[in-house]
């Protein structure tokens, strides 16, 4: 045999090689702050049980402060969301994947905060590898090259009228089908001076156009809702079923499915709070697989599994079933899709459920032994489950058919408290943000 053919058989074979690989090793993406998929999950392998501040750090990124945002990744690029303590100001941030350098940062707002609870940083970034778009609870929208270029800038509450919120508004946005989402469901009336008094104030969803940050379509959503339990925190969330593509959308004692292309609502079911009480603001996002979709309802209420593909105004019969109230909660965290799984973390009781999304079992819960509140929201990968408690203390909990907690490592430094970042996975990394730091986490 020539030279010439051994080179195009030696190609011929890696080539088929490269083909037949398992998916597992080809890296992806965490583009959204529930990954590539929407419910928290990624096909990454190779991830680590155990580690700590000093072992398996690729490195660690020194930030200006806190901030309850998830960092998205693309291929060599982190970008994160921030405040600057100091500054008093809002920052767009792009870290270099592989050694955290800073690669830009931008100036986004002035201001950080309106309580002490959180800060107008709360939201995650989205990116489509192209763009990457900040959102912040002031209102404050930018997109950005992967360059640091800026691409527009618009302030939601200047054009949309002041938020009426009784904490800082964090809403998400998303990124999906070559459109930016965005929700805003709002108390009715002003509260503590915020929202605008000279007209109506509508819960809304948006949909931008993401070159150029102008409306594409705008929907009022309304709700039977009172006072606080107007607000939502949550994000809208894609869903495929059936051949129908929706944005999920969870707030004002309701959860309703919605055309991406128009905003145009296609079903809706509530309530989780048939007696209007009015301090049930909404956080948790929604989550959906198994042919259901998850509605959390807050403050101890049940997890409700409506039946997907519904139409129009439901009734409990568009529910596949409830769980056990206080038992199977979530008040902040949103539960986690893996592997024909729902994973569901109490933040109250420091638990962690693994449900069938089928018939509703209950196949395990285990007590994580936290010794502070969990409100960040559970990612998977590998096999192994990640979530951070308030205070920075890392929990790896096994997959598996049995609750098995195989790790616990110390992140958070002293003083740092409610954190809520949830921990991207990406490129055989995990992405550990505490209140000052970023962690870079993989094997050796």
């Amino acid at each position: 045999m020539n030279n010439r053919k051994k080179i195009l058989v030696l190609l011929f074979m890696l080539g088929a090689q490269a083909a037949l690989a398992p998916h597992s090793l080809r890296a992806e993406n965490w583009p959204h702050w529930r990954g590539p998929s929407f419910n928290g999950s990624t096909t990454e392998k190779g991830l680590p049980a155990t580690f700590s501040k000093t072992e398996s750090v690729k490195w660690v990124a020194n930030l200006p402060g806190p901030s309850a945002g998830t960092p998205v990744i693309w291929n060599d690029r982190v970008f994160v969301s921030s405040v600057d303590q100091q500054a008093r100001t809002l920052q767009a941030m792009c870290l270099d994947r592989a050694v955290g350098k800073t690669l830009w940062q931008r100036q986004t707002g002035v201001g950080i905060s309106l309580d002490e609870k959180s800060n107008f940083a709360s939201p995650s970034p989205v990116t489509d590898g192209k763009r990457v778009w900040f959102f912040y609870g002031n209102g404050e929208l930018a997109a950005f090259d992967l360059d640091g270029k800026q691409i527009w800038s618009r302030n939601i509450q200047k054009d949309y009228g002041q938020f009426a919120f009784q904490w800082t508004f964090g809403s998400s946005p998303t990124f999906y089908a070559g459109r930016l989402s965005l929700q805003v469901l709002q108390r009715d009336v002003p509260v503590h001076g915020r929202g605008h008094a000279d007209g109506p104030i509508d819960s809304f969803l948006l949909g931008l156009d993401p070159q150029t940050g102008k409306e594409l379509w705008r929907v009022v959503r309304p709700n039977d809702a009172r006072e606080e339990s107007k607000e939502s925190y949550a994000t809208p969330i894609p869903f495929t079923f059936s051949g129908r593509t929706e944005l999920l959308i969870a707030g004002g004692d309701c959860i309703t499915g919605h055309d991406p292309a128009n905003g145009k609502e296609l079903w809706r079911w509530g309530t989780w709070n048939p007696n209007r009480i009015t301090h049930w603001r909404l956080v948790p996002s929604p989550v959906a697989g198994g042919g259901v979709v998850l509605a959390c309802g807050p403050k101890g209420a049940p997890v409700f599994a409506v039946k997907a593909g519904g139409h129009g105004t439901l009734n409990d019969s568009g529910l596949a079933w409830t769980s056990a109230e206080r038992e199977i909660s979530s008040d902040v965290s949103t539960p986690l899709f893996y592997e024909g799984r729902f994973y569901i973390l109490n933040s109250d009781r420091r638990t962690l459920a693994r449900v069938v999304p089928e018939t509703a079992k209950v196949e395990w819960t285990g007590d994580t032994g936290s010794q502070a509140k969990i409100e960040a929201s559970p990612t998977a990968a590998d096999g192994k489950i990640y979530f951070m408690h308030h205070r920075g203390d890392v929990f790896v909990v096994e997959a598996g058919e049995q609750f098995k907690l195989l790790h616990t490592a110390a992140m958070g430094d002293e003083g740092d408290h409610d954190l809520r970042s949830s921990i991207a996975i990406a490129h055989g990394c995990l992405f550990i943000r505490t209140a000052s730091k970023l962690y870079c986490v993989g094997k050796e």
